[in-house]
């Protein structure tokens, strides 16, 4: 169980940025700290480690510019959930009494779809950022963004409990702002008289 909830943690966090809970990952398996099952253990080499360390630097710095912090999030579409799986399946890698096949399509399928989710609620926020403050808020946001990545990657390593709350209140915030945006658009666009009669 425990070992799910660090899946879906280190997942979820890549949603945000998808190269940080792989160097948190990697550097804990470098250093002795976790023990991850081939071949999920060449995270910790120091090649990938460094490859590693220049992604998450070009990641961190492109999201903090606007304009250029949604072209990031458009080429991420894809890194991020397949971060999100590989992280998953690294996390049930040394799952006891399970198929390892079984085990390992279930763990890519589930973090493809927590890394997905954060990534879209994340895509969908950031635009609304740039128009709001007219690209101020960017690296604050990005910045908060960094640090809630930092700190569910840790605890979904060191206190994978902890992530039951996380998630539930991400699905909540998703679902609100998933009826948000879909009443902003039923909206968009109708006069004062529509929207009076409408009430």
């Amino acid at each position: 169980m425990e070992q799910i909830l660090t899946g879906l943690g280190l997942s979820g966090s890549a949603g945000l940025n998808a190269y940080l809970p792989l160097l948190i990952l990697g550097g804990l398996e470098y250093a002795e700290v976790v023990e991850l099952a081939a071949p999920y253990d060449t995270l910790g080499s120091p090649i990938v480690l460094a490859i590693l360390t220049i992604l998450l630097i070009i990641e961190m710095g492109a999201d903090k510019v606007p304009a250029l912090d949604s072209a990031n999030d458009v080429i991420n579409t894809g890194i991020r959930p397949a971060a999100g799986a590989l992280l998953f399946a690294a996390s049930t890698g040394n799952v006891n009494n399970a198929d390892p096949d079984i085990m390992t399509a279930a763990s890519i399928l589930s973090g493809i779809i927590a890394a997905g989710s954060v990534h879209a609620l994340k895509a969908l926020i950031r635009p609304g950022v740039t128009v709001t403050t007219g690209g101020m808020g960017n690296m604050v946001v990005s910045v908060i963004e960094d640090v809630i990545s930092l700190s569910i990657s840790v605890m979904a390593i060191f206190l994978p409990l902890i992530i039951l709350v996380f998630s539930t209140s991400f699905f909540i915030v998703l679902a609100w702002a998933m009826w948000d945006r879909k009443r902003t658009l039923h909206y968009f666009g109708k006069t004062p008289q529509e929207l009076n009669f409408e009430y």
